[in-house]
């Protein structure tokens, strides 16, 4: 079923482009006498631009600090931001260059790097893929859209809006323990009308802080093990998505979606002593959540909640066992125009009861985190960010056990667009 679901994907592809530039995948039936025709009948000023001078370049660099009004150094969030805690300093979250554009009419291009990945807990500022993929429209329109590379995975709002765009410093832990850094190689179908992908559009380009076109139905087929890591199985996970922006008669805009994937996920990071429920360390990973956001205007509401079954270290018997897992968060925010300045007051609630996969032991969790701050934006070009964290987590591996950390703290990010 897997090899025949890529087969599809790819022929279809295939034949699309194909048939977009007169070929028959079955039989040519060009003549000479068709080729003149085809030739005279394009004007000798009509030529097109090269493929690279439709590229254009844009991006975004993050700075933070989180030591302000700390009152606990062990506290800290391997998933959210290095540089919590103790030896925790001035921080270049991201510096991300991207690169788009329609290459042909059909085929769309994006690539971006980030240049502020950790390589290693004593080494910053290493190059690294985040996203690598070209898009394939199966129609004049461009509802119907293959994409294949390494790209975001459909599940959750919050996974498909960009850092750039979001709110609070970190993305919740429920739904991004999911996949880690939100992507992985895949094969994904997207389809969403024209008048509602201009809506997507929109809901970022009006500063709205939308997650962007990723479709009002998607599908697809991906590897599993998330983003810049080889595949450690046979088999692949699998993901829908549905999601709709309604538009009210005022011009509000609700948005509200379901999603889910199942597959199967092989632990790559564990201890020496630590046990596993097989040999090949495989456990069920399976998940659904449920999402709804009421986009600023000038009240904003947005809350998920996912639950699902994964890997998880049980402390008592030091062993990786298939537990369940659930979790959500909410948060209330507020759009404040100033002539040309926004501002944008906010609190946000999460809990999350479950395993982090992608972490040392399949990490245990349990966390209960209250986030309050605020963005400004002065200029279109630059962003300030303060946000006061109350938390309480508890997270245990094999070394870390009965480490449950509370503390609070001021975070602090200045981020320029460009």
């Amino acid at each position: 079923m897997r090899n025949l679901f890529l087969t599809l994907l790819f022929a279809t592809t295939i034949n699309t482009i194909f048939a977009q530039n007169g070929i028959d995948t079955v039989k040519s039936t060009t003549t000479e006498s068709t080729k003149e025709k085809s030739l005279t009948a394009i004007p000798a000023d009509a030529e097109k631009k090269p493929w690279y001078e439709s590229i254009s370049l844009r991006g975004y660099t993050q700075v933070r600090y989180n030591r302000f009004l700390e009152t606990n150094p062990d506290l800290n969030c391997e998933q959210c931001d290095k540089s919590w805690g103790k030896n925790g300093g001035l921080f270049i979250r991201r510096i991300r260059l991207i690169f788009y554009g329609n290459v042909h009419e059909r085929v769309y291009v994006y690539i971006q790097p980030d240049f502020a990945s950790s390589a290693s807990a004593s080494a910053l500022h290493f190059g690294q893929i985040r996203d690598a993929y070209f898009d394939v429209s199966l129609d004049k329109k461009k509802e119907f859209r293959l994409r294949f590379g390494q790209s975001k995975v459909p599940f959750g709002f919050e996974n498909m809006q960009s850092s750039q765009n979001r709110l609070t410093l970190d993305r919740n832990d429920p739904l991004n323990s999911a996949v880690s850094n939100e992507r992985d190689l895949g094969v994904f179908f997207y389809w969403a009308p024209k008048k509602i992908r201009k809506r997507f559009s929109e809901l970022v380009s009006t500063g709205l802080k939308g997650s962007g076109d990723y479709g009002v139905f998607a599908f697809g087929a991906y590897n599993g093990q998330t983003a810049n890591k080889p595949e450690a199985n046979n088999s692949q996970h699998y993901v829908a998505r549905l999601t709709y922006p309604f538009m009210f008669k005022n011009g509000q805009i609700l948005e509200a979606g379901i999603q889910g994937y199942t597959g199967n996920y092989v632990i790559t990071s564990k201890t020496n002593n630590v046990k596993t429920i097989n040999s090949k360390a495989e456990y069920l990973d399976q998940r659904a959540a449920a999402s709804i956001i009421l986009y600023p205007q000038p009240f904003g509401f947005q809350a998920e909640y996912n639950i699902g079954t994964g890997p998880e270290y049980n402390a008592d018997s030091n062993k990786i066992e298939q537990k369940g897992l659930y979790g959500g968060y909410a948060m209330v925010n507020y759009m404040i125009k100033m002539k040309n300045q926004f501002l944008f007051p906010f609190v946000k609630y999460q809990m999350y009861e479950g395993g982090k996969k992608h972490e040392l032991d399949a990490r245990s969790y349990s966390v209960s985190e209250l986030e309050i701050g605020f963005e400004w934006q002065p200029v279109k070009n630059f962003e300030f960010v303060a946000m006061y964290t109350i938390s309480d987590r508890r997270f245990e591996d094999a070394i870390l056990k009965d480490n449950r950390q509370k503390g609070n703290l001021l975070r602090l990010q200045v981020q320029l667009n460009f």
